[in-house]
């Protein structure tokens, strides 16, 4: 970026509650200029061996790309007569707040919205070529399609008048600037994209009242401004020296006029995209979202950071933002996002690299993609059917690996409160007969009360005055083949109060020089919650190795999982020791996070002997929440965070089943949420504490996700706990049991995962694309698998739900409680769903559906 600002506002104790939404760049829309005389009126051009692309003259002006095994199927067009390729130059300012983060475009600059095309460049052999600075040598490194025709469109994109929504200034301006964009075959199923955008020139003209010292004076200011802070390296070039295949001349240089144009350093920090949808075409993705399923008519920011606390349910949003800038969150703020959709009309399309960007999907009839930066790179897939998209997707991103058979065996128990009070409640568990996998002990470390409740100290050694006999507890645990689970982060608190540490991991990292940096070169000390931290700078090559002894001494005590948590909340005005561009290192960071702990799990497993090497009842796990693109690959599983405790949409009860959704369209395969939520607030006006009810829902909801975990939440005495009495602790081991029924099948889904991608817990969508009732379902159902579908109770009091039987289906739907079949496809039915017996059915003779019920038989549940 050209400009930034960034502003702190980490310790303002009043606020606006009712935030405005960031500034952004408007929606650019320009013309695109051709000679239609030089051109045929239609051209087919291969694309690799797989694709081809069609230029057509007819309405002036437009592209398509289609796979040949569908060619006349569009998956990627630009709209006739209408600039595909944009740009703009702006300043950005960045307002920063305990891991919140608004983005705004400030003053804008500079638009080039029209496009001219002058050369389509066919490139059938790269030694024909004597190149320029377009450096080709990474296709030839793919072998499989080194020789395959790559696409090259050439040309201006231009301003042709100052836009009134610029900023206002003496010197007029209208610009042009050089664009490159490539198409290439990656896969069979896929078809890379780049655009790079040159240097702007200028042509000034001045005000009638100003002088030409003052116009000159006032431009070498603007020009000093926005100098370029960084360079973007593709080696990319402005012109090849002998073309193939097609060329248009354009008259965009007489647009502009040959006087008085200037060469400039300056550089576009804003790219755009541009490219067609249809009117009822429906958007799926983007990571894990919290509101949504579909996102047409959205303007969708891609940046890791908290998801917000309420995030526009009231009045708890109203709030977190007077207390705490921001800290409400909106629609679009989440732990997870992802540069990447698919549609309703099987289209699908993903950028690559870290960069800022935005989704607008506010026009009806087409998509514009915003990045900061002077270049944008992606991919457009193909796939026949959103199971299929999702297994070329993470083909390219990479896929969990299976998860070890105890994490999803029974209940992982997560609770508080010292090696007694973990004994206590477990003799408790063993009276109710509840098949436990683990005890999570987050607290293992120590606590300490914050103004937002019971919080840990963030050393990662365990606390033996609360857990004092640690290592007994763990061995007895094992013998009933229950693992223990720990909580840790990227993060290290001052210890300076901490009165029984044997170690400072703080000041370890600090003079090991491994701490992200401030600008004077100190510790960034970041407001996090409730205090101050440190952050390990997972660029240094010291850390990983550093942080994975941890981990190491973790483990040689018996511990076999725990949470990796945070990741979110890389400051944007850090100092890394890589020396990169901290806004793109920011979303970059939850992925370096996820890869330190997956090599632990590797490198360990590689180095165990004996039992531990054969058992694999043995291996680790780790689950984390913060995550973008490429997490799948790393992440072995994912939790969604701090829900609210409450029943709300954007953040409570609905928002766990949006989330799990969404994030299994990105090639999250594995996720899941606390059982009952985190969030508590226990204020006399505002009351936000766990009821029984939400409990015992959650517990029924849970039961058919890929983990079956509870949390106490932030303020444990303020919640309903599993623990609580004889109907909760009833209710637990009722739905520990209804989860370990579908435990064969669960573990196939897991292997599908790690083949193919494909999510355990599944948006209808998946399976039944052309129903049109299914896409417009959010939080109301999912499948599990294929072959269960669950309708949770998700409002408060209500004891029965509307189930939509989908279109598509050749079986029939068997209640599983009563045995009652619906045969009827596209029909709603109200069910019944009194507490502990949810809306669950299974397809009628499907072998999944009578092993889970002969195992609900013989756990007594039905």
């Amino acid at each position: 970026m050209s400009t930034l600002k960034i502003t702190k506002k980490h310790h303002r104790h009043l606020n606006n509650p009712f935030p405005s939404t960031p500034t952004s760049l408007p929606f650019i829309q320009g013309n695109l200029f051709i000679n239609s005389q030089t051109l045929p009126p239609n051209q087919n051009s291969p694309l690799g061996k797989d694709f081809q692309l069609l230029w057509s003259t007819q309405s002036g002006g437009y592209l398509s790309i289609s796979h040949l095994s569908h060619p006349s199927k569009s998956l990627w067009s630009t709209i006739p007569g209408q600039a595909f390729i944009s740009a703009a130059m702006a300043e950005t300012e960045v307002e920063e707040s305990r891991g919140s983060f608004a983005i705004k475009d400030r003053d804008v600059h500079l638009v080039c919205d029209h496009q001219s095309i002058e050369n389509i460049i066919l490139i059938n052999q790269f030694d024909d070529f004597q190149l320029d600075y377009l450096d080709l040598d990474h296709l030839k490194t793919n072998s499989k399609f080194a020789d395959s025709p790559v696409l090259i469109i050439t040309g201006h994109i231009f301003s042709k008048r100052t836009k009134k929504w610029l900023q206002s200034s003496s010197i007029y301006r209208s610009a042009s600037a050089r664009y490159w964009v490539l198409f290439d075959q990656k896969e069979n199923n896929q078809i890379g994209f780049k655009v790079k955008i040159g240097q702007p020139k200028f042509q000034l003209h001045h005000h009638p009242k100003a002088s030409p010292s003052t116009s000159l004076g006032r431009y070498r200011r603007l020009r000093r401004k926005l100098r370029r802070q960084r360079k973007w390296k593709l080696g990319w070039c402005w012109f090849l020296t002998r073309t193939k295949g097609l060329s248009i001349n354009s008259s965009s240089e007489e647009e502009l006029g040959e006087s008085n144009v200037v060469e400039t350093a300056l550089e576009f920090n804003r790219v755009c995209l541009t490219y067609a949808s249809e009117r009822n075409e429906r958007f799926f993705g983007f990571g894990e979202q919290f509101s949504h399923m579909d996102f047409k008519g959205k303007r969708v920011p891609i940046f890791v950071q908290e998801q917000g606390i309420g995030r526009g349910d009231q009045p708890i949003t109203f709030a977190a933002n007077l207390v705490s800038y921001r800290a409400g969150g909106d629609w679009s703020t989440t732990y997870a996002p992802s540069p990447f959709y698919m549609t309703s009309k099987m289209r699908s399309l993903y950028l690559e690299g870290y960069n800022y960007s935005v989704f607008d999907l506010t026009q009806h009839d087409r998509v514009q993609l915003q990045i900061h930066g002077n270049a944008m790179q992606g991919r457009i897939l193909h796939g026949n059917s959103p199971l299929e998209i999702i297994e070329h997707f993470t083909e390219a991103i990479g896929r969990p690996p299976e998860l070890p058979e105890w994490v999803i065996s029974g209940a992982v128990v997560g609770m508080q409160g010292g090696t007694e009070t973990v004994r206590r409640v477990w003799d408790k568990l063993r009276t109710f007969k509840v098949p436990i996998s683990a005890f999570w002990l987050q607290d293992w470390v120590g606590q300490r009360e914050t103004f937002i409740g019971s919080q840990l100290w963030w050393n990662w050694e365990v606390d033996v005055t609360r857990y004092p006999g640690w290592q007994q507890l763990v061995k007895d645990l094992s013998k009933h083949y229950i693992k223990v689970m720990t909580y840790c982060n990227p993060c290290l608190a001052l210890m300076d109060e901490k009165p029984n540490k044997r170690r400072n991991l703080f000041e370890e990292a600090k003079e090991l020089d491994i701490l992200v940096k401030d600008d004077r070169g100190e510790p960034y000390m970041v407001p996090n919650t409730a205090f101050d931290v440190g952050m390990l700078d997972l660029t240094h090559p010291l850390t990983a190795n550093w942080f994975k002894q941890i981990l190491q001494e973790m483990v040689d005590d018996g511990v076999r999982g725990w949470m990796a948590d945070f990741g979110e909340g890389l400051p944007v005005d850090a100092v890394l020791y890589s020396g990169e561009d901290p806004i793109a290192a920011h979303n970059r960071y939850p992925e370096l996070w996820a890869q330190i702990n997956r090599e632990f799990v590797e490198e360990w497993k590689s180095h165990c002997t004996g039992k531990e090497r054969e058992d694999p009842q043995e291996d680790l796990v780790f689950f984390m929440r913060a995550g973008f693109r490429d997490s799948p690959k790393w992440g072995m599983l994912f939790w969604e965070g701090d829900q609210m405790v409450s029943w709300q949409a954007n953040d409570g009860i609905k928002s766990s089943v949006v989330a799990l959704l969404s994030s299994g369209l990105s090639g999250y395969a594995f996720n899941h949420s606390d059982i009952g939520g985190y969030c508590t607030m226990n204020l006399p006006f505002i009351r936000y504490c766990r009821t029984e009810e939400l409990l015992l829902r959650w517990m029924e909801l849970n039961a058919f996700t890929i983990v079956f975990r509870t949390h106490e939440g932030n303020k444990p005495w303020c919640n309903s706990q599993f623990y609580s009495n004889d109907k909760t602790l009833s209710h637990f081991a009722r739905f520990a049991k209804v989860y370990k029924a579908w435990k064969f099948y669960r573990v196939e889904l897991v292997k599908e995962a790690a083949r193919k991608g494909s999510p355990v817990c599944r948006h209808l969508f998946l399976h039944y694309p052309n129903d049109e009732r299914v896409q417009s379902l959010s939080y109301e159902q999912f499948l599990v698998g294929s072959e269960i579908l669950v309708v949770p109770v998700l409002h408060k009091g209500k004891k029965n739900v509307e189930v939509h039987f989908p279109v598509g289906e050749t079986c029939s739907w068997q209640h599983i409680w009563t045995g009652k079949s619906y045969q009827k496809q596209g029909c709603q039915a109200w069910v019944e769903a009194p507490l502990g017996y949810p809306a669950v059915f299974v397809k009628v003779g499907s072998i999944v559906g009578e092993t889970f019920l002969r195992n609900l038989k013989n756990f007594d549940i039905l």
